[in-house]
């Protein structure tokens, strides 16, 4: 039963938000959180068997390319196959320890930039196309974009979870800040990650404003 739930914690996540507009500035969102970090601190596991914040950039950056392509397919198509992958082995054996998390910030941005582009320019009708998952059945374009923005924010909160926990501020007044202990952060299932939920890593900056191709909210 452990499919079905899954979903209905991404829209949790998601609330009453507009998912386009939560996909585009998820990037950004997740750049602000890893700012400060040095690539030893991004690389760190929280706990053995559990990924670090650079597997989680890696895991959005590769999930992004297997997304556009969904997107594409269930457009062009009439009721594509859409078959799951294995996220661990993703992780595992993409060569996440060859590059730098920031290099991967790239690549999810860039992927990010190109969906988004694409369903920006999509007509109306488009997003209610569908495709045949192969572990959830029957999902249209709205449907992935909803659950994949909701993604965004769990995976979101899991990266501020473990910076919190693993690299805390420095508290006024003291030199050293007393370190919490870091929140688990179990993946659920193979394109499922895990819940987490942290205070703020730091001061709030002003965001930088960047030009939204935004569609229509939909009822």
């Amino acid at each position: 039963m452990a499919g079905p739930v899954i979903p209905d914690r991404y829209r949790e996540a998601l609330g009453k938000d507009d998912p386009f507009l939560a996909l585009f500035e998820a990037p950004q969102k997740l750049r602000k959180l890893l700012k400060g970090l040095t690539e030893k601190q991004l690389s760190r596991r929280p706990a053995p068997g559990k990924w670090s914040i650079k597997e989680i950039v890696a895991h959005l950056a590769d999930g992004e390319v297997i997304l556009g392509s969904r997107y594409r397919f269930i457009a062009a198509h009439d009721k594509p196959a859409i078959p799951g992958y294995d996220q661990d082995l993703f992780v595992e054996k993409l060569g996440v320890g060859n590059t730098t998390t920031d290099e991967l910030l790239d690549d999810f941005e860039m992927a990010r930039m190109l969906n988004t582009d694409l369903l920006a320019r999509l007509p109306d009708e488009a997003l209610d196309r569908v495709g045949i998952h192969s572990e959830r059945g029957e999902e249209s374009i709205w449907t992935i974009m909803t659950l994949y923005a909701g993604h965004d924010r769990v995976h979101l909160a899991q990266v501020e979870t473990i910076r919190t926990g693993l690299f805390p501020p420095k508290k006024k007044g003291t030199k050293k800040a007393g370190r919490e202990e870091g929140s688990e952060c179990p993946e659920a299932e193979r394109e499922g990650l895990s819940e987490g939920r942290a205070e703020s890593p730091g001061e709030e900056e002003p965001e930088e404003e960047v030009a939204v191709r935004i569609r229509p909210s939909r009822a």
